[in-house]
């Protein structure tokens, strides 16, 4: 048999944290993997892997998991004792040796029992929350439903209890922990047939992770909603909370939404990192020319600068790295936010609170104040936010915020739309950038594409190279390898179009013809829209030009 050091070491544990840990065995006791599991040397989830190294035991797949029922015969094993140290009679193949369950495998007392009693088995190795999962078909514990989606007193003391319960605890905790191992933005939890399915959001694309036993569906979503401060009598409405919580050394803000939907609820979960994000200006990904029309508009000290694009294209972290740009001593800087999910030192961030009566423009007629240089209002959603923003632009600030706009010239149109002044307008915008967010090619193993040829001639990229100066198209295609979870993607870049706001643009009527001439203007001022940003990326071999046509095709 392997040492568990060996084994721990092939699996990237660094022989300084194992002796680390074998210095604290010999003081304090305890197993050395745990030891090394609680110091953050390595991932929970790599621990059955470890055992299964160690011991040359196969792991517990998860149809295996899904599938089982729990055996006719007892083997004459002393079940009992087994599923008090976290073992279970798993199955009792016919004149073959009886299969036997655990995330434990080194317990001595169960070891050395079936040493003394000569039983030949085998042993399956699985993760602490798959066995909790498995051991729960040994209940007989029912899931509660009600059809008027109301329930009893009593209904809803076993609902909060099957919440704390370990299995359900343990998958719960499991899950979020691989999607922050994946680095999943959002976990969805939703009704599919008889099943809620799990899945994860990674660099903006979903992947079907899990399912959940019917058993653990209700206590999963009532975890969450317990957790999130919601109420778990409440199924017929939607509700959104919020859990702080520590896992896997990470400390991590939660935003849970639930809705009803035709099967059940749909839980959604954005996980808020701080430890993930870097609010850099050179981490976006710009294009060397827009990053110098960008630095010259960050130092200026008043207009206004907007962002524009759907939800999720990652306009907060681009107003973050602005902010972050020209933070210093001698610049006072407010934001209002709905909500607040990053806190940035040095800035005052301040909370909406619409049920209260403090939206955005009751906010940001306080801002203006408290002698502010630099305001950043979270999102412009009515005319009098708009006004108060673009007259505080006009007196002496700096205003960032965002508007939901498929490009940068539409969002004159939106605001316009708000019956804000033309004149205002014109007066206070000094630039307006649209964004979407392109997943990167995974560098380990991103190759050059076998069709250039036919993309080259396909999508006309040779006038477009030449236009902008590029020397050599160097389209990549995707592959797939162990860092990129076989996506062939790592990570995401935005994509821009930046307008600024010169003479020619006020000038131009804002009409319906406007559109067209503005993005015409923008061209001719060497800009470019959405796409063609898009398409030099992947030209550069950033990413790819499937990719591109997804988000801006």
């Amino acid at each position: 048999m392997m040492q568990i050091e060996a084994a721990l070491t092939e699996h990237g544990v660094s022989p300084e944290d194992i002796d680390k840990a074998k210095s604290y065995q010999a003081r304090a006791g305890g197993s050395l993997e745990k030891i090394l599991l609680n110091m953050g040397s390595f991932s929970e989830e790599l621990l059955p892997s470890v055992y299964a190294h160690l011991l040359n035991a196969p792991l517990l797949t998860q149809g295996q998991r899904d599938d089982w029922q729990p055996p006719e015969s007892s083997a004459d094993l002393p079940l009992q004792f087994l599923q008090k140290h976290d073992w279970l009679l798993f199955a009792c193949p016919e004149g073959k040796p009886v299969q036997l369950l655990t995330f434990s495998p080194l317990n001595w007392d169960v070891l050395q029992y079936l040493t003394h009693e000569e039983i030949d088995y085998q042993l399956i190795i699985t993760s602490e929350a798959d066995y909790s999962l498995v051991s729960l078909k040994l209940n007989d514990s029912k899931a509660i439903a009600s059809e008027s989606g109301e329930l009893s007193d009593v209904e809803e003391e076993r609902l909060r209890e099957m919440a704390s319960e370990a299995p359900t605890v343990n998958l719960l905790n499991s899950l979020i922990t691989r999607a922050l191992r994946m680095n999943a933005s959002d976990m969805h939890v939703e009704p599919k047939g008889n099943r809620y399915r799990v899945r994860f959001r990674v660099d903006g694309v979903l992947h079907d992770i899990d399912t959940l036993p019917p058993r653990l569906q209700l206590p999963i979503i009532s975890r969450l909603k317990i957790l999130s401060g919601m109420d778990i009598a409440e199924k017929r409405r939607p509700q959104d909370g919020k859990i702080e919580m520590r896992i896997a050394n990470i400390d991590l803000d939660i935003r849970v939404s639930a809705l009803p939907v035709n099967q059940g609820e749909s839980m959604v979960m954005r996980f808020l990192r701080k430890d993930s994000l870097r609010y850099d200006l050179t981490a976006l990904g710009l294009a060397d020319d827009t990053a110098d029309m960008i630095q010259q508009d960050l130092a200026r000290t008043a207009g206004v600068i907007l962002l524009t694009g759907p939800t999720g294209s990652g306009k907060t972290t681009t107003l973050y790295s602005f902010l972050n740009d020209i933070n210093s001593e001698d610049v006072k800087i407010v934001t209002l936010e709905d909500p607040v999910e990053y806190q940035l030192p040095g800035l005052s961030q301040v909370q909406v609170r619409p049920e209260i009566g403090f939206d955005f423009s009751a906010g940001l007629r306080s801002i203006v104040r408290q002698d502010p240089d630099v305001i950043m209002v979270g999102e412009i959603r009515d005319r009098e936010t708009c006004q108060i923003a673009m007259q505080a632009a006009l007196t002496g600030h700096l205003v960032f915020s965002t508007v939901h706009t498929n490009d940068a010239p539409s969002a004159y149109t939106r605001l316009l739309d708000l019956d804000v002044e033309e004149f205002l307008l014109n007066a206070a915008l000094i630039s307006i950038i649209a964004q979407r967010l392109v997943r990167k090619l995974c560098p380990h193993c991103a190759a050059p594409s076998s069709e250039a040829d036919q993309l080259v001639s396909r999508y006309d990229l040779e006038p477009l190279a030449q236009r902008f100066g590029l020397q050599e198209i160097n389209l990549k295609q995707t592959v797939g390898c162990e860092h990129c979870a076989n996506t062939g993607y790592s990570g995401r870049i935005a994509v821009l179009e930046y307008l600024r706001c010169d003479d020619q643009i006020r000038t131009i009527p804002k009409d319906d013809q406007f559109l067209s001439a503005a993005k015409a203007h923008n061209k001719a001022q060497g800009g470019r829209d959405l796409l063609e940003d898009g398409l030099l990326k992947a030209m550069a071999g950033e990413t790819t030009i499937e990719e591109v046509l997804r988000v801006c095709g």
